[in-house]
């Protein structure tokens, strides 16, 4: 029934939306086709969007069986280049968690670090080590040298080395983080039911101390869970994995989700970068059950903190999206797998669809205006072909659109006025205005959004890969020479689409003025939304309040404590060198050493012998070159033998 409502509602609401827009277009001309397919993807694709959030009414939560279970559980947290302090405190409050929740005799906490700078896993090794001595269960560090399969290479290698130690494991990201007790419910969930593989939580953001952040956190927050539901109701047992904060069956992963490298060159080809996707897609083929739990509510991630960090993140998203089109047609994939991968990709793809009915309808208007109508196209014609557009349709079909795209967001508000969720956002009245700042705020990015990420479409179409960088978890004001760089194309479209506007259909400019004001604002919008000073104000004034800032999770408070245990000096690096206590500390995280090739250990040579020919710690550091430097500490003998040099 659920997904009747969700996939029938979408497709009934997509043909009436084709039906009254080819009545009011009256068709005639090539580029009026066009701009009926572009409506009518666009219009079918806010259709599934309500429809699906319809579907969550039928939806009911899942039941947690009494007892605690016995399954042995890891929990995992990969990390590359991140602020370790920030990250380990989530893992050292988990612990606590765990332990109160009586876990802590099976459970055990993983940190796989791919990081390659030394000024990144210097510090990272460190704070593990200081880690180790408050946490109440073991804490095992593990860091690769070769970075083979990025994130799922890296969760991969933990598998097969240590996987068949543990029953199940708990993946995180380095900024999110469950409660024990939610581990507690998700395990005895599992262990429960022979047949399921992965529960994937829903994660409420939280910690935004900017504009931008805090418009995405309280939209999450409030939009969020009737949506889940809606997805989670469709879904049944054939859900999605978004990659973290969800746990997994370890057995049925290793059997199923050995991901291959895809044939060719980034960004189609190589390693597959929205892994998450195609690892459920594999387990469900596998017979095994995949499930969205949307009632488990405490857990949580960070959000980008300005839109340029945001644009960021959603380069690579979209390379790994654009990927699954060759993954799709997998054999043996279930009809909702590749309904998740559709939607994953229409998620992205709908920015150069909704540009390219702008351009198509600012064409019609202007081939409209500026050319001479031909009413007797044949010779000898008896009556002529009057034109049939319909102006009152049209604005029917844009109330409708404007219904469907606003609708789900008063439903979520109408919800939460009736519950708790109003008065710990700080009341009905404030919970109101902070829905309609949401949905301007919302309307001044979504132009330039739209435009970023078509640029983001078309540099994949030509081949360009968005690599493999470390994700901004805190961000900055960006001063006024960067937005200007980033955004005066924006600016210069809005401009030239209003001039034009003007000279040919000033009355256009009623439908238009969000999106050109989007435009021509997007610098100011840009660095303003990144201001942590108009953030706090916004949560003085009461604005954007969610219940997790008036009343922090026991597990958030509890990481701020630790992350003040978790502090590495800033000039540790250099310390190491004369400070035997931390360097001792440091060396018991090293690994053995391995024997391998000299051509394998080319940087390590040249780094010895550099170190050798110093005079003092210093002078050798400034020898060294990046390779080199982290060959320095990532070995126990060349770090010794470094000591041992002057300061």
């Amino acid at each position: 029934m659920a997904r009747l409502i969700a996939f029938g509602g979408a497709a009934a609401i997509t043909i009436a939306g084709f039906w009254h827009m080819l009545q009011a277009l009256g068709t005639t001309q090539p580029l009026q086709y066009v701009l009926l397919v572009l409506f009518t993807l666009t219009f079918g694709w806010i259709g599934f969007s309500f429809s699906s959030m319809l579907a969550g009414l039928l939806v009911r939560p899942p039941v947690t069986p009494a007892g605690p279970g016995c399954a042995r559980i890891a929990i995992v947290m990969p990390v590359y280049h991140e602020d370790p302090r920030t990250s380990l405190s989530f893992l050292a409050a988990l612990a606590q968690d765990i332990a109160a929740d009586g876990l802590a005799d099976r459970t055990e906490i993983f940190v796989l670090s791919d990081s390659r700078d030394p000024a990144y896993f210097v510090p990272e090794t460190l704070a593990v080590a200081a880690l180790r001595e408050i946490c109440p269960i073991p804490v095992w560090y593990r860091r690769r040298d070769d970075n083979v399969g990025r994130k799922a290479g890296n969760i991969a290698e933990f598998v097969r080395r240590w996987g068949g130690r543990y029953d199940q494991m708990v993946v995180l990201d380095a900024d999110s983080v469950v409660s024990g007790r939610v581990v507690a419910e998700m395990s005895a969930r599992m262990s429960a039911d022979p047949a399921l593989a992965l529960i994937q939580t829903i994660p409420i953001l939280v910690g935004g101390q900017t504009i931008y952040s805090r418009v995405i956190q309280f939209a999450g927050r409030v939009y969020g869970p009737p949506i889940a539901r809606g997805v989670a109701a469709w879904s049944g047992d054939n859900g999605n994995f978004w990659g973290h904060n969800a746990m997994i069956r370890v057995q049925a992963f290793a059997e199923t989700c050995g991901l291959p490298e895809l044939p060719g060159q980034p960004p189609f080809g190589g390693t597959i970068m929205s892994h998450d996707f195609v690892e459920a897609a594999l387990l469900r083929r596998a017979g095994w059950k995949v499930r969205l739990d949307w009632d488990l509510r405490a857990s949580y991630e960070g959000s980008p903190p300005t839109l340029l960090d945001m644009a960021v993140r959603e380069r690579r998203w979209a390379q790994g999206n654009l990927q699954h089109l060759r993954l799709i047609g997998a054999r043996g994939f279930t009809w909702i797998s590749r309904a998740h991968f559709v939607i994953g990709v229409m998620g992205f793809v709908m920015s150069p669809i909704w540009l390219a009915m702008i351009v198509v309808g600012l064409v019609l208007t202007a081939n409209t205006i500026l050319s001479t109508p031909q009413y007797f196209p044949q010779s000898y014609q008896l009556f002529p072909d009057w034109p049939t557009f319909d102006p009152a349709r049209m604005k029917w079909l844009f109330a409708a659109a404007m219904a469907l795209l606003l609708l789900p967001k008063f439903v979520a508000v109408a919800r939460a006025w009736r519950r708790p969720l109003a008065a710990a956002s700080g009341g009905r009245r404030r919970l109101f205005a902070s829905a309609l700042f949401e949905i301007v705020m919302s309307a001044l990015i979504a132009p330039v959004q739209m435009l970023i990420q078509t640029r983001q479409i078309l540099d994949i179409l030509l081949g360009r890969s968005s690599g493999w960088d470390s994700q901004v978890r805190k961000g900055s004001m960006p001063p006024w020479p960067i937005v200007l760089r980033r955004h005066w194309n924006h600016v210069g479209w809005g401009l030239l689409i209003a001039v034009l506007i003007v000279y040919l259909s000033p009355g256009q400019l009623v439908w238009l003025s969000p999106i050109l004001i989007g435009l021509i604002l997007a610098p100011a919008v840009s660095r303003w939304s990144a201001s942590a000073v108009l953030g706090r104000w916004t949560r003085m004034a009461g604005l954007l309040v969610t219940p997790e800032e008036r009343h922090p999770p026991a597990i958030m408070t509890a990481s701020v404590g630790h992350a003040r245990r978790l502090r590495t000096p800033p000039d540790v690096l250099t310390r190491l060198g004369w400070d035997g206590r931390l360097r001792s500390r440091y060396l018991q995280l090293l690994p053995d050493p391995v024997a391998r090739p000299a051509a394998e250990r080319l940087p390590a040579i040249a780094a010895d012998a550099k170190i050798r020919s110093a005079a003092s710690q210093r002078e050798a550091l400034s020898f060294l070159e990046a390779s080199e430097r982290a060959a320095l500490f990532s070995q126990a003998d060349l770090l010794t033998c470094w000591s041992a040099l002057p300061r």
